[in-house]
């Protein structure tokens, strides 16, 4: 049922967070081999006064690396990628710890003879016992090679460990079996549930958007009433601890002449390539992407000049080398094996214009930019310059648009529809999406595709180029040390970034920043420059703008701005709703008469408003006006209800269940999926809040 799938969509997945989070640390932590788990020692941290060695955590870590490199074999584990498998390793631990503390909160033990019966139990064996001894032809325990290996003396301490590791098994099991005991599910729960999937209304509403209260400059918030917001509202910002810091960063650029040297290699591969008996090994030890072997290309696999390049160069024919093409930071050079057709790419280009659908007012604007646009294009304006000035999609506009080659699949529905249902040099439009109007300019399409093998090789720097950039980064630490940061930026002429608010987990929303950053600022105090350092990308060099260790995102400027325009909101709606108020009451209960006096405003009728999804035939989806239509009085005016937009005024007309349910059989239905849910959300938000009040010390 879609009631059903939407709940479960907000459930967490308890299991995993339970036993991958406990149970497959005890893999990670003893190994496949089971040699016991690791010894303490160091402290990384704490959890309600708890130790976490710093081996434990460390033995975690590790793990978690050999997992990545078994399973992204030709992967680079960059800073960032080790900072997300530290932190794994970090949550992995402090899970443990939690659970563990909750299994001695609910004295939750198991016996031996429980542990006896679950190694011997066919139905749902322990997860140690299913990695170890599953037939593989079968999917089912190997009982032969399970008693083979009780009764080897040599794996006497492989038992010992894997009775250990079936017991905390079956604990958490206990501890969710517990937990689940104290979800209910009421009849009118089951009732709601079911009228709540098979009920439709019929009736007529006039949608009123914020914007009827008046202008926004009309609201005016105080400074007290922001402070006083937040401070009801505290709860919501509660956060790790963050840090601030302002950086230059220094890319890890290559150089021209790391560029021709790359060339140059890729050049002197040409006759080797071109005569390579086989040309998949040729690839596996010359290419960058050794997997690139009898791949099938179109236009839209290169940017468009690489594109333009490969498919129109003289040399493209079967057994031709084409290239090497400079293609995004990296040279490229095919061996054509085939050249063929398929479903086509297409190229286009676009303006954007953002739009809010529930905002008349900003409907308005809209249109009045589109015509103004349209105008313009009449004039002559070609539509490079109008994407230039007016197009709100910031990666096109600064390439008059161009969105480059694309599949169908690449693009949103309506845009790829519009695209290619065109033809070459037509534009087309607005075509409204989730991220606004596009008008559209279709450049061209091509079915061609090339099949062919591939030596890539990435331009990067070379230890020349590195040094020398590294050499600038400390000349600027050594500058900003002594006159200040800002003040050597500028004589350096040098772009000064921000961080923003971040915390120990979080990744910095900057390309090339990696865990070297994260350290410094946790470490540092305000107004510490740091040492050059290394990231994935290039140098960087901070400095501390500020530290927040209060436990809550702190009352700054985008903040303040959001609450102010919170506030707003609310007065609006105030004034809104006791407009609407004095509306209704002067109507005689006519949503007619309503709109005879206002023709800005519209009435509209449906004869189909579905509770389970929020869908109104004829208007468009907006549960929170739906689910107050459920709670009215039929052919009575309402009281103003919240839509999604603003408020609303409703006479519904009619409330009726799908024909011949029978509603008694539909709540056994429902019953069994209605209480797997509760119970997961229940465990969900449980755990999350008992991590939530926990006190976790990290000191890695």
């Amino acid at each position: 049922m879609a009631l059903m799938s939407k709940l479960r969509d907000k459930t967490h997945i308890v299991l995993f967070v339970l036993v991958a989070a406990f149970l497959a640390l005890i893999v990670f932590e003893w190994g496949m081999n089971f040699t016991g788990p690791t010894s303490k020692a160091g402290v990384a941290g704490k959890v309600n006064g708890e130790s976490i060695s710093m081996k434990d955590y460390e033995t975690l870590y590790n793990n978690l690396v050999n997992s990545y490199r078994q399973s992204n074999p030709e992967a680079e584990i960059t800073s960032s990628i080790d900072a997300k498998l530290r932190e794994q390793a970090w949550n992995y631990a402090v899970d443990q710890a939690l659970i563990q503390q909750l299994l001695k909160k609910y004295g939750i033990d198991v016996t031996d003879q429980e542990v006896l019966d679950a190694v011997n139990s066919d139905l749902n064996p322990p997860m140690i016992i299913r990695q170890n001894f599953t037939d593989p032809q079968t999917g089912k325990i190997d009982r032969k090679l399970l008693e083979q290996a009780r009764s080897d003396p040599k794996a006497k301490e492989f038992w010992v460990n894997a009775q250990e590791a079936v017991k905390r098994e079956l604990m958490v099991g206990k501890l969710l079996m517990a937990l689940k005991t104290m979800v209910v599910v009421t009849d009118p729960e089951l009732t709601e549930v079911v009228q709540r999937q098979f009920t439709t209304f019929t009736g007529s509403f006039i949608p009123f958007p914020i914007s009827y209260a008046g202008a926004e400059s009309s609201f005016p918030v105080k400074d007290e009433e922001i402070k006083s917001w937040y401070e009801a509202h505290k709860a919501q910002f509660r956060e790790e601890p963050t840090r601030s810091a302002e950086f230059v960063f220094f890319p890890l650029t290559p150089s021209a002449q790391d560029s021709l040297q790359v060339k140059k290699e890729i050049d002197g591969l040409i006759p080797q390539f071109a005569s390579a008996a086989s040309d998949s090994e040729f690839v596996k030890i010359q290419s960058d992407m050794p997997n690139a072997v009898n791949v099938a290309l179109s236009r839209a696999d290169f940017s468009p000049a690489a594109g333009n390049a490969v498919f129109g160069s003289p040399k493209l024919a079967p057994g031709q080398i084409v290239g090497p093409i400079a293609d995004q930071g990296y040279y490229r050079l095919l061996k054509i094996k085939s050249i063929t057709t398929g479903e086509p790419v297409a190229s286009a280009s676009h303006i954007l214009i953002r739009l809010n659908p529930a905002d008349k007012a900003d409907g308005e604007r809209v249109m009045g930019l589109l015509r103004k646009i349209s105008d313009e294009m009449r004039s002559g304006a070609s539509f490079a310059s109008l994407a230039a000035k007016y197009s709100q999609d910031p990666g096109s506009a600064r390439n008059g648009g161009s969105v480059g080659w694309f599949t169908k699949d690449r693009m949103v529905p309506q845009f790829a529809q519009a695209v290619f249902a065109g033809r070459p040099g037509q534009i087309v439009g607005p075509v409204q999406t989730q991220f606004g109007l596009h008008i559209i300019k279709i450049e061209g399409f091509d079915n061609r595709r090339i099949v062919s093998s591939e030596v890539v090789r990435q331009i990067k720097a070379s230890t020349q180029t590195s040094e020398s950039i590294k050499r600038n980064a400390a000349a600027f630490q050594s500058e900003a040390k002594s006159k200040g940061f800002e003040a050597a930026a500028k004589v350096q002429k040098l772009e000064v970034g921000k961080t923003g608010d971040f915390t120990r987990q979080s990744l910095l929303a900057v390309p090339g920043m990696g865990e070297t950053v994260t350290k410094f600022a946790f470490k540092a105090k305000e107004g510490d420059v740091s040492d050059v350092l290394d990231t994935d990308k290039g140098f960087v060099v901070t400095k501390l703008l500020s530290k927040n260790d209060t436990g809550y995102h702190q009352l700054d400027e985008q903040l303040t701005a959001m609450i102010k325009a919170e506030l707003v909101r609310e007065k609006q709606g105030t004034a809104l709703k006791s407009k609407l108020v004095t509306l209704s009451k002067s109507s005689g209960g006519s949503l007619d008469a309503i709109v005879a006096k206002d023709p800005s405003l519209r009435k509209i009728t449906s004869n189909e408003i579905r509770w389970r999804d929020g869908y109104i035939d004829g208007y468009g989806v907006d549960p929170r006006l739906v689910e107050a239509m459920a709670g009215m009085k039929l052919n009575t005016l309402s009281q103003p209800v919240q839509s999604g937009g603003g408020y609303a005024l409703v006479v519904l007309t009619s409330r009726q269940l799908a024909p011949g349910l029978d509603l008694a059989a539909e709540k056994q239905k429902v019953l069994p999926q209605l209480m797997k849910v509760r119970q997961e959300q229940f465990l969900s938000e449980y755990l999350n809040a008992y991590r939530r009040n926990s006190k976790i010390e990290d000191f890695r």
